[in-house]
């Protein structure tokens, strides 16, 4: 869990009522205009995994929420079902352990499309930090004290981090960035990040 003092300090930023309830309107109206306008990409994706590899179509897992609250992410399976028999890691670039399926659902992130389902559940926001594996959260505050404060927010399908290093920055940097997006979120902020998501998601770039 997060420390409590962190919980403390964020609610003295006195982010605005107004913003708090707008933002969770509109992630609520996109994500169900987004999935019924991805259905098809859905069910093609869906065919394609369970053609490919033998396992589930969805992949979940353990991450933390909103001061540290754990929560189970949706995914489609890029990789075999195996990946993990040698325990949990982070995912490399040209990792052997993602299918040919996965390698295209991860480049165009459609591997993330499930997480919509997140969002809706109310486990995850459109736009905010990225959820870290509880074990990751625990390693990284130990060698990055201060790197729970990312859990001072809901975790964003979506972030300031991801638009501007992707997968490819180190958890220091990814921290930085993360606190920066925490400290001055506003409207103009989310539709940048949402404007360069778009980008990143046309280009494929910082995909693993």
């Amino acid at each position: 869990m997060v420390n409590h003092t962190y919980t403390a300090t964020y609610s003295k930023m006195g982010k605005s009522t107004i913003y708090i309830t707008a933002k969770r309107l509109f992630e609520i109206l996109f994500s169900i205009g987004l999935f019924l306008f991805t259905l098809p990409v859905f069910v093609l994706t869906a065919l394609a995994i369970k053609l490919e590899s033998p396992g589930p179509i969805f992949y979940q897992q353990e991450r933390n929420g909103l001061n540290g609250r754990v929560f189970r992410v949706i995914k489609f399976r890029s990789m075999r079902v195996d990946a993990e028999k040698n325990g949990p890691q982070w995912a490399a670039k040209n990792d052997s352990r993602v299918t040919r399926v996965g390698q295209f659902i991860r480049k165009t992130r459609i591997d993330e499309l499930p997480q919509l389902i997140n969002v809706l559940r109310g486990e995850m926001s459109l736009i905010g930090p990225r959820p870290e594996r509880p074990i990751f959260t625990e390693q990284f505050e130990k060698e990055i004290p201060g790197f729970k404060k990312r859990l001072l927010v809901k975790p964003g399908l979506t972030g300031w981090a991801q638009v501007n290093g992707g997968y490819d920055i180190t958890p220091k940097e990814k921290l930085e960035l993360d606190l920066y997006y925490i400290e001055n979120q506003s409207f103009s902020l989310d539709l940048q990040i949402l404007l360069k998501t778009i980008w990143v998601v046309l280009s494929g770039s910082g995909a693993r």
